[in-house]
């Protein structure tokens, strides 16, 4: 695997397919450009999922992530474009990604994307 951007999802075999456990990255540093101004957007890139039986590898996340450096799009259109690729690499059974956008003309932007497979219910959480 190289060190130049890459669309390619590599994954690995979910180590524990039995239990649902949630997986949580947080990437700081996202950026892509502005398809209005071409200016730059800085956002961190929140993803959360279940996986079943297959893991995203954070390499090829990293690379991933910086194939948006100089691509434009809309903060709605590049959360979905995440989700859906990485959706379609591992086949989760629930991913969520959020994408919090720094200011730009005095306006935060947060998007929220969900998946949930047809065939999964979570658990009930265990209140202590």
């Amino acid at each position: 695997m190289g060190s130049q951007p890459s669309k390619e999802l590599e994954i690995f075999e979910n180590p524990q397919q039995q239990n649902d456990y949630v997986i949580k990255i947080e990437i700081p540093e996202f950026t892509c450009l502005c398809p209005k101004t071409g200016q730059p957007d800085f956002a961190t890139i929140l993803i959360e999922y279940i996986a079943d039986k297959k893991c995203v590898e954070l390499k090829s996340l990293k690379l991933y992530m910086w194939s948006f450096r100089e691509a434009g799009a809309f903060h709605e259109a590049v959360t979905n474009e995440i989700l859906e690729d990485l959706v379609k690499a591992t086949e989760p059974r629930y991913m969520r990604v959020t994408a919090e956008f720094n200011v730009r003309g005095g306006i935060y932007t947060t998007v929220t994307a969900e998946h949930r497979a047809d065939n999964w219910e979570p658990r009930q959480p265990v209140y202590l």
